[in-house]
C-alpha cells in the first residue's frame, strides 16, 4: 500500500521546474481503488518579504501540474499495481496557515488570528519569514490599528471567506 510518505517525494521531482510546491499529498482506501489528493500552490521562492497579493493559480496550471504529478506517478513503482485516481487541487480557504508560505502568499486577504493575548481579524497587509502585518478594521468603540503578529505566537489562523470585498477595484 502506497502511502503519503512514499509517494510525496516521486511527486516532488516530478513538479521539479513547474515553479509550484507541493502543499500536502493524501493516499486513502475507495473501495478496489486509492485516491490520491495532492495540493499544490505558487512556489514563492525564499522571498524576505511579500506586500501583494500572489496570483492564484490558473486552471491551465493545474492541468499542467496534474499531468506532471501523474507522469511522476505513472513512472514509479510507488502506487503499485492497484489503480488510483489523482486529484489535483491549490489549497482552499480552510487551510490553516502554519508555515511562512502560508502568510506570504494570503497577502490581501482576510484573515483570523488566535494568539494567547486572544483573536486578531483584519486584511493581511504584508508577511516576512517570521512576522504578519494585519490591518485590522476600527469599529466605533476601537479605532483602525496594525497588527505585527510573530508566527511562533500564534497558536491557529486561517484566511476568511469572502463573497465581496469593498476595496476590491473590480466591484467598482
Amino acid at each position: 500500500m502506497a502511502t503519503a510518505d512514499r509517494v510525496r517525494p516521486v511527486l516532488e521531482d516530478g513538479l521539479e521546474g513547474t515553479g509550484l510546491v507541493l502543499e500536502d499529498v493524501t493516499v486513502t482506501p475507495a473501495g478496489k481503488r486509492r485516491v490520491v489528493r495532492v495540493l499544490l500552490d505558487r512556489d514563492l521562492g525564499a522571498v524576505d518579504r511579500v506586500d501583494a497579493p500572489t496570483e492564484p493559480l490558473s486552471l491551465d496550471e493545474v492541468a499542467d501540474a496534474t499531468r506532471a504529478v501523474g507522469d511522476a506517478l505513472d513512472a514509479g513503482d510507488v502506487m503499485g499495481e492497484q489503480p488510483y485516481t489523482l486529484e489535483v487541487s491549490s489549497p482552499g480557504v480552510g487551510r490553516p496557515l502554519t508555515l511562512p508560505r502560508h502568510w506570504q502568499r494570503n497577502v490581501g486577504r482576510l484573515v483570523t488570528a488566535r494568539t494567547a493575548d486572544g483573536e486578531t481579524t483584519g486584511r493581511l497587509v504584508a508577511a516576512t519569514r517570521t512576522t504578519a502585518t494585519v490591518q485590522v478594521t476600527g469599529t466605533a468603540k476601537t479605532p483602525a490599528r496594525t497588527v505585527e503578529l510573530a508566527y511562533a505566537d500564534v497558536d491557529r489562523a486561517t484566511v476568511e471567506v469572502e463573497f465581496a470585498r469593498h476595496d476590491d477595484p473590480k466591484e467598482s
